[in-house]
């Protein structure tokens, strides 16, 4: 700008008239209809009604008499009074604002609604916009992706990248019934803003109004500041007792009539999580709540009752909420104790400022509030160096006899991940032989990092274990590899040189005796939705990539399951145990990442028998061992016996082929999440989707499902033998089942997607498990792809080991399905 017109500039804004910011600035009285102004002065009075705070009641009987008679004039006079800010559009929809004479008053944690009269000179209809530069989250660095995954972007709007430390704001227009989304162009109406701020005492903030981008006026006329009075909160104390009158810890929800939920999710910085509607408190904690009504959730996981209550809340006198938690299951009685292997405390939906992620303390109310007895807190790539200050070789000092937290490691975001993902649970030593505590220079592919985990004592497995099968991809690679006249289909004798996902006659529905490019991507797609199939996953991910190498190097202890498709995570695990492998299952969220509302969503829980304190060294062994099964919580196997034997203690020896008895006790919660996750929903990308917390597949909903029905299958060999359906009431139900074994099988209990337990082996006439010859084609081709879609990323000086140890895997797979081929 040159100088002329700075200095025109200037005097130009020195002639424009002041205006006023003062309180007791009298709106002008405009001319206006008084039969529109009269209903929407109405519609004020039942919104500020509802929202809890009404106006005076000798004002709320002299505005109704005025409204009436519809006399504009009187009902501005008397209502201008409890104007906190006046806003005045132009014929040229340029805005500005002005302070109204209504007094500046807040409560802190709660939202405050304040009167905003509109003289509409331009008559435009659109929505009426506030902002405030002191609004904003308290926050920056969640990622993007994990709040789409959780359907609430909104919580990363306006991040607080440049770490300002006046957003104490929060301001928003009510635009609900019966109000009304936009202006209705009359000449002068009257709106309300909500108001809220995180903190308490006197504070200045600037508000901004407009009705659509460039609409603001010039020289800072369309903002006004105000000096607000904001009343503390309530701090309420909690007394927070679990079902046996023992202190304990709670998961909680404040929210008010319209559904809001308290404190502020947008001014949350740890111990509460921002991207959570959910606290979590132990006994004696206390939490800043505004004053009036509320409605307090509570419950302790999944393994308790979800009450409701609501709750008055008054600065008048010290408060404090008794909160008395009831279980619906206790496995702990029949000694199993829950943990949830994978849950980290930085990177994902966390911030990264103003800190790198949260504190030991922070996660372990999250674990101990969930219910959960162990939480393995798991260093990666996101703030590796700042997270791994907390590693131990043993339980973190936070822990609690029977509720422990371990920080361990995960393989992500550097060394191996392309290869697989990989959770090292027990370590003793976090730091890689020549990695100087970075994440430079670890192994590129999974195997060495799981050999070392394993040497220190340690327990292998891979997380977020789906692999996905992409039908189309899949039959034109089946066509590439295996059509050797290039016909663009498939004889016999070419399509049995490789491994479909049906047979040949199946297959070919058209009859002809080839198999087009359609028909194997039909079969394909079908071949999906069931559990077992042999179609083969692209192995592009990021999730159980090496399990069946490292699996045959006898270096891989877990699959993990519970947080992703339920079909591909138990698919790969049935096919590597159909080959006599001894994989086990733990169940896991990778909180935040993939469940990302709240830790224990996936769990495993493990039989440790009767301990007053836990040790994480058996616990750990315990999931090595099979000595578990995994849940979301809301459905459990609290007795699994073939031939009185439970998972993970001995083998049933048969000397020739025979029955088997099975016992089980299973009880499933009488009211469950109406989700995709717990199969009470069907997503749309069919049944191979079941049981998926990564994304939502549907609208969030709060929606549960009271009883039903629930089917509990025996599986052998991935097959299905018997099944009885079981009421969703909350109680033990004894079940009995008698299961043929002509040869050597695993055993296992499930209901899909729920709840699966680790098998029992049932060695006849002592000959190992060599289930079928098509699951350990299945496992070498996937390692065969793997190979080819990723040995570039291995290191050169790994290429040449990770080479012959596929190779020796893929052999081994090929060895056993010759052995069932034999055998079958």
């Amino acid at each position: 700008m040159s100088f002329l017109k700075g200095l025109f500039y200037c005097l130009f804004l020195a002639l424009v008239p002041f205006q006023s910011v003062r309180a007791d600035h009298q709106p002008e009285v405009e001319e206006v209809e008084g039969q529109p102004l009269a209903a929407n002065v109405i519609r004020l009075i039942k919104a500020l009604n509802y929202l809890g705070s009404p106006l005076p009641e000798s004002l709320t009987q002299k505005l109704k008499a005025a409204c009436d008679r519809r006399d504009a004039k009187a009902i501005q006079k008397l209502i201008d009074s409890e104007v906190l800010c006046v806003v005045s559009l132009n014929p040229e929809v340029r805005t500005k604002v002005a302070r109204g004479p209504a007094q500046a008053i807040l409560q802190q944690g709660g939202f405050t609604p304040f009167i905003i009269k509109v003289s509409n000179h331009s008559t435009v209809t659109r929505q009426l916009h506030i902002s405030s530069p002191q609004a904003g989250a308290v926050y920056s660095g969640a990622a993007l992706n994990s709040l789409k995954r959780q359907a609430q972007t909104e919580l990363n709007q306006n991040e607080n990248k440049k770490n300002a430390t006046d957003r104490f704001l929060a301001v928003e227009m009510f635009q609900a019934s019966p109000m009304t989304i936009k202006l209705s162009g009359l000449h002068v109406e009257y709106a309300l803003a909500l108001i809220y701020s995180h903190e308490s005492g006197k504070r200045e903030a600037t508000l901004g109004f407009d009705v659509g981008a460039g609409t603001q006026d010039i020289g800072f006329r369309g903002e006004v500041p105000i000096l607000f009075n904001v009343q503390p909160a309530v701090p309420v104390k909690l007394s927070i007792k679990d079902f046996d009158g023992k202190p304990s810890a709670a998961r909680l929800i404040f929210r008010d009539h319209q559904g809001r939920v308290f404190p502020l999710q947008a001014k949350r910085l740890a111990p509460d999580f921002f991207f959570q509607p959910q606290i979590y408190r132990l006994d004696g904690d206390t939490v800043l709540l505004p004053s009036g009504k509320l409605q307090m959730e509570y419950s302790r996981g999944p393994e308790y009752q979800r009450l409701t209550e609501n709750v008055m809340i008054s600065a008048a006198t010290a408060q404090t909420i008794e909160v008395e938690l009831k279980r619906w299951v206790n496995p702990q009685e029949f000694g199993f104790y829950s943990g949830d292997h994978h849950i980290h405390a930085a990177g994902c939906a966390h911030y990264d400022n103003p800190t790198k992620g949260v504190t030991p303390r922070d996660m372990f109310n999250q674990v101990k509030g969930e219910g959960l007895n162990v939480g393995c807190v798991l260093t990666w790539g996101p703030c590796f160096e700042a997270q791994r200050q907390f590693f131990t070789s043993t339980a973190d000092r936070v822990s609690e006899p029977l509720t422990v937290l371990k920080y361990d490691l995960e393989i992500s975001g550097f060394g191996s991940a392309a290869l697989g993902h990989v959770c090292l649970l027990n370590l003793q030593n976090q730091t890689y032989p020549g990695t100087l505590g970075t994440t430079k220079g670890w192994p590129t592919w999974t195997v060495p990092v799981m050999r070392w985990c394993q040497k220190q004592g340690g327990v292998t497995g891979y997380p977020h274990s789906a692999l996905r099968v992409n039908p189309p991809q899949a039959a034109k690679r089946l066509l590439l590899n295996l059509d050797q006249n290039e016909s663009k289909t498939l004889s016999s004798k070419e399509a049995a040189r490789g491994l479909l996902p049906e047979s040949f006659e199946i297959i070919d529905g058209d009859g002809n005796s080839e198999l087009s490019i359609g028909e194997l991507t039909l079969a394909l797609e079908q071949a999906a939705d069931a559990l077992p199939n042999l179609a083969v996953p692209e192995m592009n991910g990021g999730g159980a990539m090496e399990v069946c190498v490292s699996t045959a190097e006898g270096v891989c202890d877990f699959i993990s399951a519970m947080d992703t498709e339920r079909i591909p995570e138990l698919n790969t695990w049935y096919h590597i145990m159909n080959c006599g492998y001894p994989l086990k299952v733990s169940g896991e969220t990778d909180f935040p990442c993939m469940s990302s509302r709240r830790v224990g969503q996936g769990r495993v829980y493990v039989q440790l028998g009767e301990v007053n304190e836990l040790d994480f060294s058996q616990w750990c062994l315990g999931i090595k061992q099979g000595r578990s099964y995994v849940s979301d919580g809301f459905a459990h196997a609290l007795q699994f016996q073939v031939n009185g034997q439970s998972p993970g203690f001995k083998e049933i020896s048969l000397s020739e082929p025979g029955a088997v008895e099975i016992k089980a006790s299973v009880s499933f919660s009488a009211e469950t999440p109406k989700a995709v996750a717990y199969g009470l929903l069907d997503p749309p990308e069919g049944p191979r989707a079941s049981g998926d917390t990564r994304i939502l597949h549907a609208p969030r909903n709060a929606d549960y499902v009271i009883g039903g029905q629930r089917v509990v299958e025996i599986v052998q060999n991935g097959r299905v033998v018997a099944k009885q359906s079981v009421p969703a009431d909350g109680k033990n139900h004894q079940l009995t089942f008698t299961v043929p074994v002509k040869h050597s099988s695993w055993i296992a209990l499930r209901q899909f997607p729920q709840l699966h337990t680790n098998p029992v082996n049932v060695i006849v006439n002592q000959r190992p498990i060599r289930a079928s010859r098509e699951s350990a084609l299945w496992c070498a081709e996937t390692i065969k792809l793997l190979w080819k879609n990723r040995h570039k990323i291995i290191g050169a000086h790994e290429r040449i080991e990770a080479e012959r140890t596929y190779q020796r895997a893929i052999r081994a797979y090929l060895q056993r399905a010759e052995e069932a081929a034999e055998r079958n």
